[in-house]
């Protein structure tokens, strides 16, 4: 999804071919394959289920974010972060957005409280990165757990995480097939234009096919969907392409086997739940 998985926009003549460089291919789909198991074992249990997932997810994305800015000298407060981060999964779960809102920011102005009773020298950089942890990936994630706590909350869940694979899926190949114009070569150069255009199109068919079906929508809306969440993906790979650059990193961590860190996988999906929750209130209001 970020910039080593950029291959999914690539030129061939700038990637000789080859699909994700320096990743063991088969490994990264079976890593990949149970995750989304799991994800699904979750939704099918309980949307409480579900909520926990994420609060799991948040914990080890907090842990990695928090590890991987101390490469650049922010200091991230671990336990304030760490404790807004699971009031703000609690919050959007029991009040829904109105909680999560005000969940956010209490977990900010405790970080900021926190890290200035430590010390003024470098408060500043430090709170803004603790600051930066909350809104991403937590708050944009509750997004993800007022989903799943709507009605048909487990349809509006899938339906999200479908259209935002698809994108990666479709640039992909797109880009593989046909890349051969650089999206943004200074940032992440085996981006393509025709990879987007690939991830634009495969978001609208599957979601023009899969709304009506989950939750009764119209084909064209589930087209609409897939076709805002796409560009709002292919966003999030370069956000983050952007902070691994930054900080002067391949991956945010080796958490995962063949795909890198827990945040090189949700890159996407943490940026798209926010347009998708709000474009899904749109089709099924309730």
């Amino acid at each position: 999804m970020s910039d080593p998985e950029a291959a999914r926009h690539a030129a061939p003549a700038a990637s000789g071919g080859s699909g994700r460089a320096g990743r063991n291919l088969p490994v990264a789909i079976a890593v990949g394959v149970l995750l989304g198991a799991v994800a699904v074992s979750c939704l099918l249990i309980h949307p409480v289920a579900f909520a926990g997932l994420v609060a799991v997810a948040l914990v080890l994305a907090v842990w990695e974010m928090r590890e991987a800015l101390a490469k650049g000298d922010l200091h991230v407060p671990f336990v304030p972060v760490l404790v807004g981060a699971l009031g703000m999964v609690l919050a959007g779960r029991l009040e829904g957005a109105q909680g999560l809102v005000l969940a956010t920011t209490l977990a900010v102005v405790a970080v900021v409280v926190w890290r200035v009773a430590e010390g003024v020298t470098s408060a500043l950089r430090d709170s803004a990165a603790g600051a930066l942890v909350l809104l991403y990936p937590c708050f944009l994630a509750g997004f993800a757990v007022l989903m799943v706590s709507e009605p048909q909350g487990r349809w509006r869940i899938f339906l999200f995480i479908l259209v935002t694979v698809f994108s990666d899926i479709g640039g992909y190949a797109f880009g593989v097939l046909f890349g051969k114009h650089p999206m943004a070569p200074r940032l992440s150069p085996k981006k393509s234009w025709e990879g987007f255009a690939g991830s634009v199109l495969s978001c609208a068919v599957v979601g023009a096919i899969a709304v009506p079906l989950a939750i009764d929508g119209l084909w064209w809306q589930g087209a609409l969907l897939g076709a805002v969440v796409a560009p709002v993906a292919t966003i999030g790979d370069l956000i983050e392409s952007s902070i691994k650059r930054n900080l002067g990193v391949k991956d945010m961590s080796n958490l995962i086997p063949g795909h890198g860190g827990l945040m090189d996988r949700l890159d996407s999906l943490v940026l798209t739940a926010p347009l998708a929750w709000w474009v899904l209130r749109l089709i099924a209001p309730y």
